[in-house]
C-alpha cells in the first residue's frame, strides 16, 4: 500500500496501525531523507552540494526497526549504531530534509533501497512519491490530506510533546515553503496518483482514518486485518 500526501497529513501515525493491522511491515521514507539531512549536517555538507549528498546516500547506514523505548516514536532510527529517531524529528531537521530531496541524484540514491524494501511482501509505505514513483503498482494507494492549519495545529503539538515550543504562524509559513518546494521539485514530484483514493483527515481522529483506509483496503484487496505484528516496521539493512 501506498500512503502519500503533505507534511502534518497523519501518514505516519496512520500508516503505522494500519501496517499493525494488517499485519504488514511499515516504512516511512522520509526518514531515509531524514537521516541523510542530520549526517549531511553534521559533516558540514551543504544541502545544495547534490553530488556529496548523493555519495553520502549511496553509503548510508541505516537501520529502522520496532521501537525499542516507551516515549511515543513509532519505531527506532539508528545511523552507524546511534539512536537517532528524535533527532532527525527536529524542526531543523525537518527543513534540511525537503532541502536535500531535491536533489535528482539523491533521489536516485534512495530509490533503489525504497523498492527493495517495497517487495518484501505486505508492506505499507509512507512519503510523498510512493505511488507515483517508488510503487507506482502498488494495488492500494492513498492520498491523505488536511488543510493547511490542521497540519500545523497537528505539528504544533507534536513539537509541544518534546518540549519543543514554536509559534502557530512560523509553523504554518514553514509547512506552506515546504509543499511548494515538495510539490514543484523536478525530479519525483509531491503528487496525487491518478488511481489513489483521496481521504480528508481534517478533524478526524486518527481511529476514523485508520477505519477509512482499511475499508478501502479491503475493498481493493480484499486484506483482512491481522492483529499486532512485530515485522509491522522496516529493518533497512547497511549497505
Amino acid at each position: 500500500m501506498a500512503i502519500d500526501g503533505p507534511a502534518g497529513s497523519g501518514k505516519s501515525t496512520v500508516g503505522a496501525e494500519v501496517a499493525r493491522r494488517l499485519g504488514a511491515l511499515y516504512f516511512d521514507t522520509g526518514v531515509v531523507y531524514r537521516t541523510l539531512a542530520l549526517v549531511a549536517s553534521e559533516r558540514g555538507i551543504p544541502p545544495d552540494d547534490a553530488e556529496r549528498l548523493a555519495e553520502v546516500a549511496r553509503t548510508l547506514a541505516l537501520r529502522v526497526g520496532p521501537p525499542s523505548v516507551d516515549d511515543g516514536r513509532l519505531y527506532d532510527v539508528y545511523v552507524d549504531g546511534r539512536d537517532v529517531t528524535w533527532e532527525i524529528r527536529s524542526p531543523e531537521i525537518d527543513k534540511l530534509a525537503s532541502q536535500v530531496s531535491v536533489h535528482p541524484q539523491v533521489r536516485r540514491a534512495l530509490l533503489r533501497l525504497q523498492r527493495e524494501i517495497a517487495r518484501n511482501g505486505r508492506v505499507v509505505m509512507a512519503g510523498r512519491d510512493i505511488g507515483t514513483v517508488v510503487m507506482p503498482d502498488a494495488p492500494v494507494k492513498i492520498w491523505l490530506q488536511a488543510s493547511l492549519e490542521e497540519r500545523a495545529r497537528r505539528r504544533q503539538r507534536d513539537l509541544a510533546k518534546r518540549g519543543i515550543v514554536q509559534p502557530l504562524e512560523a509553523i504554518v509559513a514553514e509547512l506552506a515553503e515546504r509543499d511548494r518546494r515538495d510539490a514543484t521539485r523536478a525530479t519525483a514530484p509531491m503528487r496525487q496518483a491518478e488511481d489513489a483514493v483521496i481521504v480528508d483527515t481534517d478533524g478526524k481522529s486518527i481511529e476514523e482514518v485508520v477505519e477509512t483506509v482499511l475499508a478501502i483496503v479491503r475493498e481493493r484487496c480484499g486484506c483482512a486485518d491481522h492483529g499486532a505484528d512485530s515485522s509491522s516496521v522496516a529493518t533497512v539493512p547497511s549497505p
